[in-house]
Parts: C-alpha cells; sequence; structure tokens
C-alpha cells in the first residue's frame, strides 16, 4: 500500500505500486508510474510520461520529467524512463525526449546523481554511472556503465563517454571519450586511463597492462588515427578492453575522439 503524505498532490491517473512512498510536498503527475518501493522523500515534482524503477530514491526540490529545455519541443508525447536502485538527489533535473532523439530520455540501474546534476532531453545512461554535484549533460549525451563525472564538468551535445571512463571535475567535454578514459581540462583532452577504477572493478593486472601497451600504440605511434586503431587491434585484439575501445572508436559518432594534448596539435 503507497504511503502518501497528506501535503503531496498526486493525480487520479498516475500509476502507485506497493511500498510507494511519497512525502511532503511532492507532486506527482497523471502519467507518471512509480514502481516498487520508490521514495519521494519531500518537495519533488514527477511529472510528464515517466517511469520510474523500483528501489529509486529521489530526493527534495528534484524536478523530474517536465517538458524538455528545446526550443524545437512542441508538447509530442515523449517520455523519461529511469531505471531501478538509483539515488537521485536534491534539484536534480531529468527530462524526456524529443522527436529528434527517439522520444525517450532513459536511465539505467544503479547509478548516482548528486546535487544538481542535470540530464538534458535524449540523453541514454546506462547502468552504474555516477555523477558528481553539477554536472550537466546536453541532448543526445550517451555515458556507458561505470563512468565517473566530476563536480561542475560539462558535456556537449551528442557526445559518447565509454564505459569505466573518468571524467575530471570542471571539464568542458567536446568530444567523445573512449572507455577506461580520463579525462580533464577546460576544452578535454585524454590525459591516461582509469586505472584506479579498473582495479576497483577487479580488472585483472594482464587486461590492464595490455590495455596500458595498447593505449601507447593508439595514440602515440605514427600515422593516422584509422592506421593506429587497425595496428592495436591486430597486436593487442582479444583483450577485452582493447576491444571494447576499437568498437568505440569504429562506431559512427558525430563527434571525433578526444586524444591527449599532443594529438590535437598541441
Amino acid at each position: 500500500m503507497p504511503q502518501i503524505h497528506p501535503t503531496a498532490i498526486v493525480a487520479s491517473g498516475a500509476v502507485l505500486s506497493q511500498d510507494v512512498v511519497i512525502g511532503p510536498y511532492c507532486t506527482v503527475g497523471e502519467h507518471v508510474v512509480l514502481d516498487v518501493g520508490v521514495t519521494l522523500v519531500s518537495h519533488v515534482v514527477v511529472d510528464g510520461h515517466t517511469a520510474v524503477g523500483a528501489g529509486t530514491r529521489i530526493f527534495p526540490f528534484a524536478s523530474i520529467g517536465l517538458e524538455p529545455q528545446d526550443l524545437k519541443y512542441r508538447g509530442e508525447r515523449s517520455a523519461l524512463v529511469i531505471g531501478r536502485n538509483n539515488r537521485i538527489r536534491e534539484y536534480v533535473t531529468m527530462n524526456p525526449g524529443t522527436t529528434g532523439g527517439g522520444m525517450v530520455t532513459r536511465v539505467g540501474d544503479d547509478c548516482l546523481f548528486m546535487v544538481g546534476v542535470h540530464i538534458a532531453h535524449d540523453c541514454q545512461i546506462a547502468n552504474h554511472v555516477i555523477m558528481a554535484n553539477n554536472a550537466t549533460l546536453g541532448g543526445h549525451v550517451v555515458i556507458d556503465d561505470y563512468a565517473v563525472l566530476g563536480g561542475l564538468c560539462a558535456i556537449h551535445q551528442y557526445v559518447r563517454i565509454g564505459r569505466h571512463a573518468m571524467i575530471g571535475g570542471m571539464s568542458g567535454v567536446e568530444r567523445d571519450v573512449i572507455p577506461y578514459g580520463q579525462v580533464m581540462g577546460d576544452r578535454a583532452r585524454l590525459c591516461g586511463l582509469n586505472i584506479i577504477g579498473m582495479q576497483r572493478r577487479g580488472f585483472t593486472r594482464e587486461d590492464i597492462q595490455g590495455l596500458r601497451n595498447a593505449y601507447q600504440v593508439l595514440f602515440f605511434s605514427d600515422g593516422t588515427l584509422s592506421d593506429r586503431v587497425n595496428e592495436t587491434a591486430e597486436r593487442f585484439g582479444g583483450i577485452g578492453p582493447v576491444d571494447d575501445i576499437i568498437e568505440f572508436i569504429q562506431a559512427d559518432s558525430s563527434r571525433a575522439i578526444c586524444q591527449p594534448k599532443e594529438i590535437n596539435g598541441g
């Protein structure tokens, strides 16, 4: 049975599963679906065509599912889908999709969104992602599993962030970030590999060393990036993290790959 505080406003069409808790002064719209055990702590707004997965907790003054900040939006019935066991902290904003991006903004499971995070329209966030205070995503950004985004970083529209990547605080990211990469700077440049993150996630010493060797070939040997990708695949193919990077670089994207400063022309 849902627990709804007397000061909360819940539209008659909202779907509330068992053990949902809606705290003081929350507002829940008529097209909202809250799965088992969702908690809205207090002063939370959830509106639009928004589904929130089981066990997710949303903290005060978060604004979830209201129309996107896109001048092309014309009120179309787009959606925001949030997965299970997420922690959405104070003042987080998440917007639904648009016709230009598949109509759905999607957030995976077991993520942490700290104070003031913004998830724009049509973003696709995978599982176990951490976004620190005031990290911001432009529209259509894709973030893969276990990526960590530092406080006050800003990710440009259509950028991809690979799995296990680390984005330094206050970085402006205009280019795709390879899996396991580490970037930083006001216009972010690749500055190494997220080795500590890999160690914490249980990657083997052999995989980590193989990735280090491949990274040197990929970014610090002669030839074009295409040549270096082919050489890396030939020499280090079969090492899981290396294969992830090769696949990521070869995938279609509207953005270039973020590379070390020297590769980008100083």
